[in-house]
């Protein structure tokens, strides 16, 4: 019986403010760790240079995005710097009855949907090191002008005091430092006794 078919597969949530680095550290660390699947989510955002439909996101209009939403496909929606998101569900519980690990790069509060609807979800917040910091990141970055640079400012503020509901915080001060720890959150959930899926230890004790 492998690690894979003793256990269930683990929902990790990643949450930061814009400019913390998230889908960074995450492609870094889905890179050195291709067992780890995205959760591709849907949104009615223009893609971005170099993401590509259907692996970063599932570019839609706004009249598919609320069609798929009026199914009840999304365990979770948000509407974010004027753009709606949605993570699919069904994709998710096929995820965690295979035994495979699954990652979604999510808001505060897509976050919390989440976890009402997938209790045992890990969830990790990523911090800059510090506000200045993500003001520069921004800058670099520099999508929208000095406006949306403080209005991205403002939501940060407002979304690091969230993090203390989250299981664990992470702080991207070196990319690769950021990836590794939050590798070490992943194999620590995965050993868990409460992730053994029903019926293990009955294989576990059968006389070999």
């Amino acid at each position: 019986m492998s690690a894979r078919d003793s256990r269930q597969g683990l929902i990790i949530v990643v949450s930061a403010p814009s400019g913390a680095g998230k889908t960074t550290v995450c492609e870094t660390l889905v890179a050195e760790w291709p067992d780890i699947r995205w959760s591709v989510s849907f949104t009615t955002r223009l893609p971005r240079r170099g993401e590509r439909d259907g692996r970063h996101y599932h570019f839609v209009t706004l009249e598919e995005f609320e069609s798929e939403r009026e199914k009840g496909r999304f365990v979770e929606w948000a509407k974010v710097h004027g753009n709606l998101y949605g993570t699919p569900r069904d994709f998710l519980e096929k995820q965690i009855l295979a035994g495979k690990d699954t990652l979604l790069v999510i808001d505060v509060q897509g976050a919390r949907a989440v976890k009402e609807s997938f209790p045992d979800a890990v969830l990790v917040f990523l911090l800059p090191p510090s506000l200045t910091e993500l003001e520069r990141r921004l800058r670099i970055r520099s999508q929208g002008g000095s406006e949306n640079i403080s209005s991205r400012l403002r939501n940060a503020k407002v979304e690091f005091s969230c993090y203390r509901t989250y299981d664990y915080v992470v702080v991207n001060d070196d990319v690769a430092e950021a990836a590794s720890r939050l590798k070490a959150i992943i194999l620590a959930e995965r050993c868990k006794t409460s992730r053994l899926k029903r019926g293990t230890e009955r294989e576990v004790s059968k006389p070999r």
